[in-house]
């Protein structure tokens, strides 16, 4: 199975890149200069040159806090970058599996989010996640969209890499306590596109296999909640002791608004293609033992 995945690095495509041989995949990235997913011009060649029996859409503008004052650049990417990658997908007759987020959620809900349960996000860069789901649907019926969120590797910019950099200066933490969510690891999100794409790359159209798909960690925790089992980790690991200071979001404000509730349900995923992630505390520790040298300190 040769997939196709946009963007040349970030969490989830070094991911995938790391899981691809167990599943039997190849993958081939494509990102700038031959892929620029804020131009408009068409693609179809530079997919077709490349041969994808899959398409993972994982290319995208993330900088959450930055979309509030570069709404049109993000607008560009994450909704007509999506749009054109999906066009290129038809035109090959390729599924295409793209990535979305729980941001297309306002966060008033008090139970889990399931895919049917009205969108509302409360951040430019949700909008545009929420449009670039629209514009994926609308150019091929074979599109998976995985909502997924709070991610975080071994490698690149995450939550976890953070708390145990400033681990190394700090004693003391001030993290927000009233946002809840499923912290979820790159490569388990790795697993799951992969599992997804082999059952919509073999099998013959069947809508059921496609549409909308929450993918999550299994349970769930505040940021605080992650934190102090990120600094418990390092501690059990010989490093030093950290303090979670319990925050409000008020306490801490950003320019984008979060989700308070960021929670998803993932049963139909499991259900349709058998995916179901660790808990987010069993991910993590297997996380940590790449980050945490034998005497505590940070690798």
């Amino acid at each position: 199975m040769r997939i196709v995945v946009t963007g040349h690095q970030g969490q989830v495509v070094s991911a995938l890149k790391e899981r691809a041989a167990s599943a039997g995949a190849t993958i081939v990235t494509i990102g700038r200069p031959e892929l620029d997913l804020a131009d408009d011009s068409d693609c179809t060649e530079a997919f077709a040159s490349l041969r994808p029996d899959v398409i993972v859409s994982a290319g995208a503008y993330t900088a959450v806090d930055k979309a509030e004052s570069e709404p049109d650049l993000a607008m560009r990417i994450n909704a007509g970058g999506a749009g054109l990658v999906a066009r290129a997908a038809a035109a090959l007759d390729v599924p295409i599996i793209h990535l979305s987020t729980d941001y297309v959620f306002d966060g008033t809900k008090a139970s889990p989010w399931v895919e049917t349960d009205p969108t509302g996000p409360v951040s430019v860069y949700g909008a545009t996640k929420l449009a670039g789901e629209l514009a994926v649907r609308a150019a091929t019926p074979k599109s998976v969209m995985l909502r997924i969120s709070w991610v975080y590797a071994p490698f690149g910019n995450n939550f976890v890499r953070t708390m145990l950099r400033l681990a190394e200066t700090r004693d003391t933490m001030r993290v927000i306590a009233d946002q809840t969510g499923a912290p979820t690891s790159a490569l388990d999100i790795a697993d799951g596109i992969l599992k997804v794409a082999q059952r919509v790359a073999a099998r013959s159209y069947d809508p059921a296999n496609y549409g909308i798909f929450h993918m999550g960690a299994a349970g769930q925790a505040s940021w605080a909640d992650f934190a102090e089992a990120i600094f418990s980790g390092l501690a059990a690991r010989g490093g030093k002791h950290v303090v979670v200071e319990r925050i409000t979001t008020a306490e801490y404000p950003t320019p984008a608004r979060r989700p308070a509730n960021s929670r998803l349900d993932s049963s139909a995923i499991a259900h349709v293609h058998g995916v179901v992630l660790p808990h987010w505390r069993e991910s993590l520790e297997t996380v940590l033992d790449r980050l945490i040298g034998p005497s505590g300190s940070t690798i």
